[in-house]
Formats: C-alpha cells, structure tokens, sequence
C-alpha cells in the first residue's frame, strides 16, 4: 500500500484518493495529484487574508494581540472579551 500525501491545506494525514483526485475528510479539500505540493497549493476560492491592527501594522499568525474592548464576532455564540 502506498502511503497518500498530506493535504496540502491543511497538513491532515487523513487523506484518501477519489477517482483521480486526492481528498481530505478534514476540510473537504480536493486537488489534483500532480499537484501535492504545498507550495503549488493555491485556492483561487479564498482570497488571501490581510489583518492589520488599529495601527495600521501588518499581523501575521503567531502575533500576540491584546484585546482592549469587547468585539462581537460574526456567527460566533459570544463576543471577544477584553480582559
């Protein structure tokens, strides 16, 4: 048996072939095998996230933020709570 690519969104090992493309079970991504490549993964579906903070700054995952105000969040049961 051969093992199946990670999913190159997002790193699940859980994948499994479909004809002939891969598919996660994770976050229901589908891609081509040719392509198993992380680096070649681009979703033309999502647009690239950009946060910056009140100061206009850039942040990146793994940025600490300090939350000074409650902010209510769309669809989510409750609201960012200051602390």
């Amino acid at each position: 048996m051969t093992a199946l690519p990670a999913c190159p969104k997002c790193n699940s090992e859980l994948t499994y072939q479909d004809g002939q493309v891969y598919v996660c079970p994770e976050c229901a991504h589908e891609w081509e095998p040719s392509s198993t490549s992380a680096a070649a993964y681009v979703d033309v579906n999502e647009p690239e996230l950009v946060v910056r903070d009140a100061n206009g700054n850039l942040l990146r995952d793994g940025d600490a933020v300090i939350v000074i105000k409650d902010l209510p969040v769309s669809r989510a049961s409750a609201a960012l709570a200051a602390t």
